[in-house]
């Protein structure tokens, strides 16, 4: 396989992945639309999103991030209620475990109960981006449609209720145990950083030998850079490009 091939199918399969974790445009959640589009066409009933054991959900969160981040992070799990303060933090980083309700309105996989998450942000991204996967959460857990949840997304943006990407905001998503979706599963351990929307070339994004992949979210109206790394948190080796 030529290094072009290579850089072309990860990028495919990262964009893929972070259809799970993060909103990508329509146009690219289409992938897979014709074999998924009526496997998950409604919500599951919300115990199938919950995760019984708190101590294992705190655990999973953490593994977002190697142990000298998330040992000091704020944790959060989530309930019937939305998202709930497990552990408080001291060190600025937040801990979660993001449900499938966080991707594209297109994306087939919306409603997927299997999608576990695990990202750990840091303090920016946690001020302001976390905001909006939280917002989203109250909404669906409200029992909003998806049309509806992401009317008042838009609406929140267009009032400036959620506040405005600090730059500096970034997640690590370094998990050996994520679940991203039913094609890409476990992925690549890496980290994401958030930006008002620019194009990708402005980070040499997505151009052959770059290790840094670019996908554009005209819904949450940013742009996510993500660049893989070749350690999971546990500092295992992991995979940089699939085979």
């Amino acid at each position: 396989m030529t290094q072009s091939s290579i850089q072309s199918k990860t990028v495919s399969l990262a964009v893929l992945a972070v259809l799970v974790q993060i909103a990508v445009p329509r146009a690219i959640s289409q992938v897979n639309a014709e074999t998924e589009k009526t496997a998950y066409p409604t919500m599951a009933p919300l115990d199938q999103y919950l995760i019984a054991d708190e101590g294992a959900e705190i655990a999973l969160a953490r593994s977002a991030a190697p142990k000298s981040v998330s040992d000091g992070a704020e944790v959060l799990v989530l309930g019937r209620d939305g998202y709930k303060t497990a552990v408080k933090g001291g060190n600025g980083f937040l801990c979660l475990v993001v449900r499938s309700w966080t991707t594209g309105s297109d994306d087939p996989e919306f409603w997927n109960p299997k999608i576990r998450s695990p990202i750990c942000f840091n303090a920016a991204g946690a001020r302001t981006y976390l905001p909006i996967t939280l917002m989203k959460t109250q909404l669906v857990l409200a029992g909003k449609s998806k049309k509806e949840m992401f009317e008042s997304i838009a609406s929140a943006l267009d009032k400036k209720e959620l506040p405005a990407l600090e730059s500096g905001a970034m997640c690590y998503m370094m998990s050996k145990q994520q679940y991203l979706n039913d094609v890409a599963g476990c992925w690549h351990s890496h980290l994401m950083f958030f930006v008002p929307r620019v194009a990708a070339e402005s980070w040499g994004a997505n151009l052959p030998g770059s290790p840094i992949i670019a996908a554009d979210d005209p819904e949450d109206r940013l742009t996510i850079f993500m660049v893989p790394v070749a350690h999971w948190s546990d500092g295992t080796a992991a995979p940089l490009f699939m085979d």
